[in-house]
């Protein structure tokens, strides 16, 4: 039960690897569906934790292996929000920058199609903020947790 049958740097292998690919796949699907999951993204979220449950521990179902396992993600997440906390460009390359939807009403459809956001995901986030049109839209940003931040333009 407590008996790990996995040589122990093997799995901090199999953590690593397997984290890595997580948090690619995570990155490359954008900002806005970490952010804001619909129903089929945490459903897909759910599935592709319990597919990569075997890429982590292999054959080894013992607890000795489940617990050593959480504890290397932890750690290994706790080691990248470091990095990212004290080295802006390495905060760049993990959690990406903000990007200008809108500036002084201006929409920049390029970027709305990169993150694909609708102009109606947009004028809901105006709307949050009590705006109705984009010309009273001095900016609009998508943060790093997907959140559209608007502010107001002043006449």
């Amino acid at each position: 039960m407590f008996e790990l049958t996995m040589n122990p740097l093997e799995l901090l292998v199999r953590v690593l690897a397997v984290y890595a690919f997580a948090f690619t796949l995570i990155r490359v699907i954008g900002k806005r569906h970490v952010g804001e999951m619909a129903p089929f993204d945490l459903v897909v979220l759910l599935m592709l934790s319990e597919s990569l449950q075997n890429a982590l521990i292999g054959e080894d179902t013992s607890i000795t292996a489940g617990v050593v396992a959480a504890g290397l993600l932890f750690g290994v997440n706790q080691l990248v929000a470091y990095v990212s906390w004290r080295h802006k460009p390495a905060e760049r390359l993990l959690e990406g920058v903000p990007k200008i939807l809108v500036r002084n009403g201006v929409v920049y459809e390029r970027i709305l199609a990169q993150e694909r956001i609708t102009r109606s995901e947009l004028m809901e986030a105006m709307r949050r903020e009590g705006l109705t049109s984009l010309e009273s839209v001095r900016y609009a940003i998508l943060e790093n947790d997907g959140v559209i931040a608007v502010g107001k333009r002043h006449k």
